[in-house]
């Protein structure tokens, strides 16, 4: 719920920021989300995943691993934050933005409070209390809302969407402190550190691919092209990423958790997998067909008229995230619930060595031709990710598109039929309409075949009702 929400209410801020601020603007925060998010996850060492996950010999042992975890993180934040103020104006140089020093040392004040706040989230996770966590995230999307919006119409442009992340951190550290029955002791031992880093250096070395894969794009536009264009170029993924998040954000950790609780039965894990997939596929591919094309709406809509020039990125870039979202990104879930994260690792790995070249070639060519890359060498993410799922755990690419064929031949037939109405009338009203009534035809065409009813029935079961089904899984495994 708090997702979903949130879903709702970022958007609306983001529709009227886009509005105020010019794409420079988003240029800027593009660079400064991108240094700091580093920084930020180096702080974190992979603690939170680690007080999550392990299974701690007594309540003594954990509440020692907790403070130790927390000094730590709140240690290296401030060490970092240190030396990202003393070095922030050749950092800017580095990242192509000279100038910015004084921006990028004032956004890290949200190190200390991100790591203050991540071991309070990851205990609140441990016992299970999301019922806290639902009002610190719903307080946290709000806060825009108050501070951002009303300093960017004062003319602080990109000072206030800096500004307004920093109060939301506050304002989270707060709350989870204050609700929270832990509270910080004096305590450290190296010895606790060690086993801590031994058990994490596995989810850390992850996440620091996953952020090269994530940032570094950011980078390398940031270098070759103008603040505008980077603006344009960073804005556009995280629209489209953020409408796929409706969707993924909700199906991610009840696949993870599940997969993990089926990890030793293979049949029956390769099972729930592929009927999971083919349920979220029922959803996601739609909605990339459907923002391709309807791209000038949704740029219109979403961002307004002075981001025009994105509109053929936002369109191919929904398209292909879509297809990626079904054949490959969903794998790394798979890896990590076999207990393999390294393959994700390597997967990553091969990414790069393709997305590099690809994203600096292109960016010295021109937008439109870094917009087409950068959507069409997702085509590269599917082939590794199906090769990886084939030679190591013998699954064939043909059964995971066959798997998914039959959202793929309804979201096409969707398109002819998007087609023929487009060609009937044209304009904003009726585009609207036009849309409502693709998806309500695709999902009317979907509902009418009984194999895919039962898995579109499934899927928002196990979403709407996560601890039945857990029952239901391990009694139908027991039965059997």
């Amino acid at each position: 719920m708090a997702e979903i929400i949130a879903k709702l209410i970022v958007p609306i801020t983001s529709m009227v920021i886009a509005r105020i601020l010019s794409p420079e603007a988003f240029g800027v925060i593009a660079t400064v989300t991108m240094i700091i998010s580093f920084a930020d996850m180096l702080s974190d060492s992979g603690f939170q995943k680690y007080i999550v996950q392990f299974e701690f010999p007594n309540n003594k042992k954990m509440l020692q691993s907790i403070a130790v975890a927390f000094w730590t993180n709140l240690g290296i934040s401030f060490l970092i934050w240190l030396i990202i103020g003393f070095f922030s104006e050749e950092i800017a140089k580095w990242v192509g933005n000279p100038g910015l020093g004084s921006v990028i040392a004032v956004s890290g004040i949200s190190l200390p409070l991100t790591s203050f706040s991540s071991i309070q989230t990851a205990i609140y996770r441990r016992y299970l209390d999301f019922k806290t966590l639902f009002y610190v995230r719903i307080i946290g999307v709000c806060v825009p809302l108050v501070i951002t919006i009303p300093l960017a119409l004062l003319g602080f442009s990109y000072w206030s969407l800096i500004i307004g992340t920093i109060f939301g951190n506050l304002v989270n550290a707060i709350i989870l402190t204050m609700k929270s029955t832990w509270k910080p002791t004096f305590y450290y031992n190296f010895s606790v550190l060690k086993e801590m880093l031994s058990f994490s250096i596995g989810s850390l070395t992850e996440a620091i691919f996953s952020w090269f894969t994530s940032y570094i794009g950011t980078f390398i536009v940031s270098s070759a092209m103008t603040v505008y264009y980077l603006g344009l170029y960073k804005t556009t993924i995280t629209t489209v990423n953020g409408i796929m998040a409706i969707v993924t954000v909700s199906t991610t950790s009840v696949l993870f958790s599940s997969l993990s609780r089926l990890q030793n039965d293979s049949i029956a894990f390769e099972k729930f997998y592929l009927k999971f997939i083919k349920g979220v596929a029922f959803f996601i591919l739609p909605i990339g067909a459907c923002i391709f094309l309807y791209k000038e709406l949704i740029t219109s809509v979403l961002l307004g008229s002075q981001w025009n020039e994105a509109i053929p990125f936002v369109g191919i870039y929904g398209l292909m995230s879509s297809v990626t979202l079904v054949l490959a990104q969903y794998c790394s879930e798979f890896y990590r619930a076999k207990g393999r994260p390294m393959i994700s690792v390597w997967a990553q790995i091969f990414h790069l060595l393709f997305l590099i070249p690809i994203l600096i070639i292109s960016s010295k060519t021109g937008f439109l031709t870094l917009a087409y890359a950068t959507s069409f060498i997702k085509i590269q993410q599917i082939i590794v990710h199906l090769c990886l799922m084939y030679f190591i755990f013998h699954i064939g690419p043909i059964v995971l598109i066959r798997n998914v064929w039959g959202a793929l031949l309804g979201s096409t037939i969707m398109v002819g039929f998007s087609l023929l109405l487009n060609m009937m009338n044209s304009g904003s009203t009726w585009s609207v309409i036009s849309v409502i009534l693709s998806l309500t035809f695709y999902f009317i065409l979907m509902y009418l075949v009984p194999s895919t009813r039962n898995d579109i029935r499934d899927l928002l079961n196990y979403i709407k009702f996560p601890g039945k089904d857990r029952f239901l899984v391990l009694f139908n495994r027991k039965k059997q």
